[in-house]
C-alpha cells in the first residue's frame, strides 16, 4: 500500500513540471495580450477625444460652471466632435 503512495507521488510530480510550464507562459502570454489591448483601446480613446473642437470655439468659455454658452450639456463630450454651432474662435486684436 505504502508503495503504491510513494509511486503514484512519482508519477504525479513527473506530470508537474510540464503542467507548471505551461501554465506560466500561458499567464505570460495573457497578461501581455492584456496589456497590449488596454494600450491599443487608449491610444483609440485619446484619438477621439483629440477630435472635440471645444477649445478652439469662440462660445467656449473655459469656465467650469458654463463650458459652452450654445451647448452647455454637451460642451467638451464626444456629442461635440460634430458641433453645428461651432465657430472658430477670432483674433481679439482686431476689434
Amino acid at each position: 500500500m505504502l508503495y503504491l503512495i510513494v509511486a503514484l507521488i512519482h508519477g504525479i510530480q513527473a506530470l508537474l513540471v510540464p503542467i507548471c510550464f505551461v501554465v506560466a507562459w500561458a499567464v505570460m502570454i495573457l497578461g501581455g495580450w492584456s496589456l497590449w489591448s488596454a494600450a491599443r483601446d487608449s491610444v483609440s480613446k485619446a484619438k477621439q477625444m483629440h477630435q472635440i473642437p471645444c477649445t478652439g470655439c469662440q462660445f467656449f468659455t473655459d469656465n467650469y460652471r458654463l463650458k459652452c454658452t450654445v451647448h452647455p450639456s454637451i460642451a467638451n463630450t464626444e456629442e461635440a466632435i460634430h458641433c453645428h454651432d461651432f465657430q472658430a474662435k477670432t483674433n481679439s486684436m482686431y476689434y
